[in-house]
């Protein structure tokens, strides 16, 4: 189907743009709008934020995650660890930045102000955490005057111990029992490294032992009792951080229910600026939204394709006539021509501008059904036009009047009068239906049915005779030439054959 081929490809790009996870999933699963106003509504959201871009430049705006998560904990009593915290901080900064953003310049209303309006910052509580937890790992000193002190006193009694352990280092009596004039940590408490056979020699407690067994690791008699003190230190330390990160948290616990709106709407604020970037990025226009059955694209170019190599066409369905049936060699540009139009409509459906000229007007489709060759993934083992069959069948027990249905090759694989006739009863076995039917076909009989069904338009892609190669532009209402006596000619055939042959 064209919305798999969608979802998979235009999609991709737009979720790149997103910042956060959950609005890259968000992204990922867009459905299309179901009704006119609120194909409408999506448009001009996407409009506003795009017309913000374009005169306030970017927002400050990072990527978080799991803060939904994280805040429910925090309201029911959790203590959030640093790194969660700071998560809740960037979320705080990413509400005000998008705040800041939304008043850079005068505009009237819009339709997203009702976005805008829910964020609600928290300046004094983001900047407290900010100030306070230097890393996922690490609390500033200055995070409260009970930790700034206790950390002042620990760095004391370490100066002392460091002291008294140099001491018996450089002293000519003491250091050659010792195997390193090294002191290290053992179990959190300082030690030196004594040789096993002078253990007697020097007081104190064994924390460790080398894998030789030559070197045991003394806390000698002098510093048990301050580094029994730093470890009380450090309990305490713990106890004042915990004390910390439970305020923070019951600070956090508090923001709801204002923190979810808030969050919802920053989300809906980074697909919308997603779908804006995209817009720019592919030089997109907000279509006009039809409430009849009519469409009408100008300059439209397959939103896949370079923009600076694709060809544009215009293409309109649902006013004067309910049918294209387009025409022409192979190579001219004809899949292309259908995979645009259903690109674009399922584009503008999901709220994404489209890459047009400013002047074209869209329609709302429940489905979009297409049977396009290189898409199949039908088994291997049915022909090519039983596996088109298998497609038509399917297309025509699901279509009805508000479906557009694309058919490519339609009836090729067959015996060319048998695949005509098939190809001209299933479009207007589609037609009987009420749907908008694009199709393209080389068959020469589909020309003459077209242009003799009312409501049935021909169409080709323009082929250049002198260069052998297609322009790719689509011309309405014009049938399109077979071209094999034209090409016959400019290889050399001569001309005697070629006038038998017409």
């Amino acid at each position: 189907a064209a919305s798999d081929v969608y979802k998979r490809q235009v999609l991709a790009r737009a979720v790149q743009l997103c910042a956060c996870r959950e609005t890259k999933e968000m992204m990922q699963d867009l459905q299309p709008c179901e009704t006119p106003e609120d194909e409408r509504y999506a448009l001009e959201q996407t409009n506003a934020i795009n017309s913000l871009l374009i005169k306030n430049g970017s927002p400050r705006f990072g990527s978080v995650s799991e803060v939904r998560r994280v805040v429910a904990h925090a309201q029911k009593g959790g203590i959030l660890s640093m790194g969660e915290l700071l998560e809740i901080a960037a979320t705080l900064r990413n509400f005000a930045g998008l705040s800041q953003w939304y008043g850079l310049s005068e505009h009237d209303m819009m339709p997203t102000d009702d976005l805008f309006y829910s964020l609600a910052p928290q300046p004094v509580l983001e900047r407290q955490i900010s100030d306070s937890i230097i890393s996922p790992e690490e609390m500033a000193d200055t995070a409260s005057t009970t930790l700034a002190d206790l950390r002042r006193k620990i760095r004391q009694t370490e100066d002392s111990i460091r002291t008294k352990l140099d001491n018996i280092i450089r002293n000519s009596t003491t250091n050659k029992f010792l195997q390193d004039a090294v002191v290290s940590l053992r179990n959190g408490r300082y030690v030196v490294p004594v040789r096993a056979e002078y253990r007697g020699e020097v007081g104190g407690v064994i924390h460790d032992v080398s894998s030789s067994g030559a070197t045991v690791f003394v806390e000698p008699t002098a510093v048990v009792e301050a580094n029994a003190r730093i470890m009380q230190l450090r309990a305490q330390e713990q106890e004042e951080i915990t004390r910390i990160l439970s305020a923070f948290s019951a600070q956090v616990g508090s923001l709801e229910p204002q923190f979810s709106y808030s969050y919802d709407a920053m989300l809906k604020i980074d697909l919308l600026l997603a779908k804006a970037r995209l817009a720019i990025e592919q030089g997109a226009f907000m279509p006009a939204v039809s409430d009849t059955i009519h469409f009408k694209l100008n300059k439209a170019r397959h939103p896949l394709i370079d923009k600076k190599k694709v060809v544009p066409v215009d293409i309109a369905l649902g006013d004067e006539y309910d049918t294209l049936v387009i025409t022409g060699p192979n190579t001219g540009g004809k899949t292309v021509t259908l995979k645009t139009i259903g690109l674009i409509t399922l584009m503008a459906q999901c709220g994404l501008h489209i890459p047009t000229g400013s002047d074209s007007t869209v329609r709302i489709f429940d489905r979009v059904l297409a049977d396009i060759g290189d898409e199949q993934s039908i088994a291997q083992s049915l022909s090519t036009f039983s596996s088109h069959m298998t497609n038509i069948v399917g297309i025509l027990q699901e279509a009805d009047d508000r479906t557009l249905i694309l058919f490519d090759e339609l009836g090729a694989g067959t015996d060319p009068v048998e695949g005509a006739a098939l190809a001209a009863a299933v479009i207007e076995s589609a037609r009987e239906l009420g749907a908008l039917v694009a199709a393209t076909t080389h068959y020469a009989e589909l020309k003459v049915y077209a242009m003799t069904t009312p409501g049935v338009e021909n169409a080709s892609c323009e082929f250049d005779v002198e260069t052998l190669a297609p322009t790719y532009r689509l011309l309405v209402g014009i049938p399109g030439k077979s071209n094999a006596f034209a090409i016959s000619r400019r290889l050399g055939l001569p001309e005697k054959v070629i006038q038998a042959a017409q």
